[in-house]
């Protein structure tokens, strides 16, 4: 599992050339397989809970202006 940090660095080059030599589609590749092995290290095994959290609390913070529970306060009546 050492050698996990090592091929993510080499994801994350291969991805940076791709990007360079403006082949898009390597560069997706690259990136989500570095994603997908960061993930599975014990550091990254946090990430999916914290974007979860994130998307949540996004979620909440939208949904009244969504709803129109504001809308009448700015209208100007």
């Amino acid at each position: 599992m050492g050698s996990v940090g090592v091929l993510i660095l080499f994801m994350v080059l291969g991805a940076v050339i791709c990007a360079k030599a403006r082949v898009a589609m390597g560069a997706v590749v690259f990136s989500l397989i570095a994603l997908v092995l960061f993930i599975a290290t014990p550091v990254g095994s946090g990430l999916p809970d914290a974007i979860s959290t994130f998307v949540s609390a996004f979620d909440q913070a939208a949904t009244p202006a969504l709803n129109g529970a504001g809308a009448s306060a700015g209208s100007g009546q």
